[in-house]
């Protein structure tokens, strides 16, 4: 029975150690994502403002949030209709109109001291071989890049920092990742925790029950 008692005690410890690491900080970025609306989807860019050329009508989100991986990224949250966000804004020869979305994220994400702005749209009007930058540029200054380009700072937010690493719990991420439905869903990915802790927990069992009975026949 010391036998036994021993393995329920050491399953115990075993379980809460697993439920911490389940907890356990990731790594991420804070950083603004650039985004691409297509079908009514959010896509993440294949490439930078500095490079993407939009067309006429095309609508261009950029999300602030920390995340790990462009997989891991969350979208720009609310509506966003090239009609509803361009309507002030004709139609003008030799120009295009790009409706634009300025997601500055949540308190989660923001850098220590900093609020974030409210979410809010824009309709750039531009040259026609504008890029999403100079579309940006025109609709949010002041705009703010590091020595290698990156976007830094839309309108000013946020006031420090580039791209910085942080340890963020995944339970405090916010939900709208890329893989995701556009309504807020979640997408985080398969859970590791409970495969391990009842792989932990049968091992565990199958050592105490041998235990057991190895006392059980010595004693004969």
């Amino acid at each position: 029975m010391t036998a036994v008692r021993r393995a329920a005690s050491l399953l115990c410890a075993t379980l809460v150690v697993l439920a911490g690491a389940g907890q356990a900080h990731a790594t991420g970025y804070r950083y603004w994502s650039f985004w691409e609306r297509t079908g009514g989807h959010w896509t993440y860019a294949t490439q930078g403002p500095s490079t993407a050329r939009p067309d006429d009508g095309a609508v261009e989100g950029f999300r602030f949030a920390v995340s790990a991986d462009s997989a891991d990224a969350s979208r720009p949250r609310g509506a966003a209709d090239f009609g509803a966000i361009c309507a002030g804004t004709p139609a003008r020869s030799g120009t295009k109109r790009v409706a634009l979305v300025l997601d500055f994220g949540t308190p989660a994400d923001a850098p220590s001291g900093e609020t974030p702005p409210a979410r809010r749209t824009a309709c750039a009007r531009v040259s026609a071989d504008a890029t999403s930058a100079e579309a940006l540029a025109a609709v949010a200054t002041p705009l703010r890049y590091d020595t290698n380009a990156l976007l830094c700072a839309i309108a000013g937010y946020p006031k420090k920092g580039c791209g910085e690493q942080v340890s963020a719990s995944r339970g405090g991420k916010s939900p709208e990742k890329s893989g995701g439905s556009d309504d807020g869903g979640s997408d985080d990915g398969p859970s590791l925790g409970l495969p391990i802790g009842a792989g932990a927990v049968a091992a565990l069992a199958g050592a105490a029950a041998w235990q057991a009975r190895r006392r059980r026949d010595g004693s004969a």
